[in-house]
């Protein structure tokens, strides 16, 4: 063996050792990573399967009832949305402070955001009620008599449970940015139990049509929100809620969780009512479409299950990393759960695609219905294998990072000048109906896929920090 040999022999020792000690300086293992985004997978899928129970038994009171309930669905998800981005907002905060070992301001950060959350959901819940005709009535534009009867009945029960999902959605945050999502997934187990219990009894046995399906879901948030709080009150967690109802509002900190909150929340916000204002287009192309768009909204939520599931993971990564000051295991997680979420996504599409007619007849279908409905299934199965990721995981690395008006401005740009005009074109122009609308949308995660990776590449987004 040669000098050289021996120098080079101890040189990959040396850079093997190295490795692994840098491997060891990672915030998170292998088996951390898989024990949060499991979790969330087995969540997300719970309620993906539970939407889809709750359309099959509605659609035993007729495609009416499924239509109202889809059209009142989509202005809660509306709320939820908002709720959502404003807890992201509490986690990147949380977080951030987590990863400067920072706890009494990470504490500090959680109660606001639950205190925050728990007074504004309940004047957003007045507020839906005070405008709960001018919603169904205006905003989902021309519907049937039929339609409008179910959608009333719905709102009226539905609309009840808003601060309960806002607490619960607020709580599952600071548990994922603890690293915890197996209290969530157990704490969504209870949830969409529930509600499926509840709408058979409901529906089955008292025969209350859509108002039984609302009345499962207020109980099941409901219970949700309180199991989430009882379990905040425990002192010997790292992130824990004060046992006190006396809170004094941070304006401080609230300011900082606004500053991801509020761009965020707009963007969500924004997002969701522009596909309200579509939801008034697809009305005008019968009930045939309206069906269709309701029952593919619930199917292909299934392809992008594993890309939601790890976009809500990168929050908790990526705001640890960054609050570290560690960009560059924050690029390193970035590219792992990217990779991860477009190997599961193209895994669960094509199963998807292969079982797509013997879901549909599931639903009980038309003729009509099922042909529109196949034909929104097999063109989002190929843009969602391709874009979905770049489109709504990659901004979560950014939102965790800071560089939240980034991900706003483009997001909100490219829904209303892509998703919403486009698709009036497409749909009622070029007369292509819903499938008109489905096409802008591809254009649009075009769009704003392209942005997001364009920014991520530039590395902009490390010099927009939170705190």
């Amino acid at each position: 063996m040669t000098i050289i040999q021996v120098e080079k022999g101890v040189e990959d020792v040396m850079n093997t050792a190295d490795l692994t000690l840098e491997q060891r300086r990672y915030l998170f293992s292998n088996r951390d990573l898989l024990a949060l985004i499991i979790p969330l997978v087995i969540e997300q899928l719970l309620s993906i399967l539970v939407g889809m129970a709750d359309t099959v038994m509605v659609s035993s009171v007729g495609e009416a009832a499924v239509s109202g309930v889809s059209l009142v669905d989509n202005v809660m998800v509306l709320l939820i949305n908002i709720f959502a981005a404003l807890a992201t907002g509490g986690a990147v905060i949380a977080g951030q402070y987590l990863g400067q070992n920072n706890i009494k301001q990470a504490r500090n950060a959680v109660n606001q955001l639950m205190w925050f959350t728990g007074v504004l959901a309940a004047g957003i819940m007045l507020l839906a009620y005070g405008f709960r005709t001018w919603v169904i009535s205006t905003l989902f534009g021309q519907i049937s008599q039929d339609v409008w009867y179910y959608a009333n009945s719905y709102y009226l029960i539905v609309a009840a449970s808003i601060p309960f999902i806002a607490l619960y959605n607020a709580g599952a945050a600071i548990f994922r940015t603890m690293g915890n999502s197996r209290v969530t997934m157990k704490i969504s187990m209870i949830m969409n139990a529930i509600n499926v219990v509840g709408n058979a009894i409901f529906i089955y046995v008292f025969n209350m049509e859509a108002a039984g399906a609302a009345l499962a879901t207020l109980i099941a948030r409901m219970v949700a929100a309180i199991i989430v709080i009882i379990l905040l009150l425990d002192h010997d967690l790292p992130l824990r809620l004060a046992k006190t109802l006396r809170h004094r509002f941070d304006g401080q900190m609230i300011k900082r969780v606004m500053s991801i909150g509020i761009p965020n929340g707009l963007e969500n916000g924004l997002f969701q009512l522009g596909k309200i204002l579509l939801l008034s287009l697809i009305s005008r192309f019968g009930t045939a479409s309206i069906t269709a768009n309701a029952v593919m909204n619930t199917v292909t939520a299934f392809q992008v299950l594993p890309g939601s599931a790890i976009a809500l993971g990168i929050t908790t990564v990526i705001s640890r990393c960054v609050g570290a000051g560690d960009y560059k295991q924050a690029r390193y997680y970035n590219r792992k759960l990217l990779g991860i979420a477009y190997a599961a996504m193209w895994l669960v599409s094509l199963v998807i695609l292969a079982l797509l007619s013997p879901i549909l007849r599931l639903y009980q279908l038309s003729a009509e219905t099922m042909a529109i409905a196949r034909k929104l299934g097999i063109t989002y199965t190929i843009m969602a294998m391709t874009l979905w990721p770049l489109s709504f995981a990659l901004p979560s690395t950014l939102r965790a990072a800071g560089d939240a008006r980034f991900t706003m401005g483009v997001s909100i740009f490219s829904m209303w000048a892509f998703r919403l005009v486009l698709g009036y074109v497409l749909g009622l122009r070029f007369n292509l109906g819903v499938f008109g609308v489905w096409l802008a949308m591809y254009v649009d995660w075009l769009f704003r896929g392209s942005l997001f990776g364009w920014r991520y590449l530039n590395g902009a987004w490390e010099s927009k920090r939170a705190i």
